[in-house]
């Protein structure tokens, strides 16, 4: 058994994203002066966590912001980073480039709303989930594999209880969900819409724990950009390879580190 933390991060603004464009997998954009600024928030947010696996989506817009925050990481800034196209954004088709608001006209045209409708050419949502559960399975395994030889699997004594991991989160701290206690700590950077569908299948399919006083409605809320959401993961072993048995929220698309921005603005 192993019991290790997971931090998603949505990468930083692009210009795309300001101007309300669909980006998907196809236009590969870069980050803008702000999305670079988020990301060095997230990074100076983040920057006592130690990582020990950095699992990140190969478009640019999400590999800078993971290179941001490790940069900036007192612990893992020699941390090679694992390029991933499991964790694209969602394919969006004909779509892409377009402004969202031709996507919300194309979703009413087939009376269906926006979240669930699939351009031409895009990927429905299933698809998305398939290729999230794919990612986690081999990131599961990878875990395992890296991480559960002699003291490096989490002993008993060490694991937060079920109490304290459903207990609010109220400190508000980058350090929230027990990281001084656990052995492994896998940082994932990947996009809006991935982000969105990849917690919802943690909390509707794999029936995550979520703390005391979250609503449903942030839960299933968007990510904003460079938005940081945490989860503690205790995975068993057993002949058909690592499968989680237990799943914690520590909490959804936080995003205090990018007060500071709207400070100086």
């Amino acid at each position: 058994m192993i019991t290790f933390g997971l931090t998603l991060v949505r990468h930083g603004e692009t210009q795309y994203n300001k101007d309300k464009l669909l980006q998907g997998q196809g236009i590969d954009t870069p980050l803008s002066d702000v999305g670079l600024r988020q990301a060095e928030a997230a990074g100076h947010y983040l920057r006592d966590i130690r990582f020990t696996n950095a699992f990140v989506s190969n478009l640019q817009r999400a590999t800078q912001t993971a290179e941001i925050i490790l940069r900036k990481n007192v612990h893992s800034s020699a941390l090679e980073m694992v390029l991933d196209p499991l964790l694209r954004e969602r394919g969006f088709g004909v779509a892409e480039g377009r402004p969202k608001e031709d996507l919300k006209n194309m979703a009413n045209a087939a009376g269906q709303a926006c979240r669930d409708f699939t351009p031409p050419g895009g990927e429905t949502l299933q698809q998305v989930k398939s290729r999230f559960q794919k990612f986690l399975k081999s990131m599961l395994q990878c875990t395992v594999d890296e991480h559960s030889g002699a003291g490096q699997c989490a002993c008993p004594s060490s694991i937060p209880t079920h109490s304290e991991l459903l207990q609010p989160v109220v400190a508000g701290l980058a350090s929230d969900g027990f990281a001084d206690v656990l052995p492994v700590h896998a940082i994932v950077v990947s996009h809006g819409a991935f982000i969105r569908v990849a917690v919802r299948h943690l909390v509707d399919d794999l029936q995550c724990h979520l703390p005391a006083g979250l609503k449903m409605n942030q839960v299933y809320s968007a990510c904003p950009n460079t938005g940081i959401s945490r989860f503690v993961i205790t995975v068993d072993i057993d002949e058909g390879g690592p499968r989680p048995t237990a799943i914690y929220c520590i909490f959804i698309n936080r995003k205090d580190h990018l007060a500071s921005l709207k400070d100086s603005n």
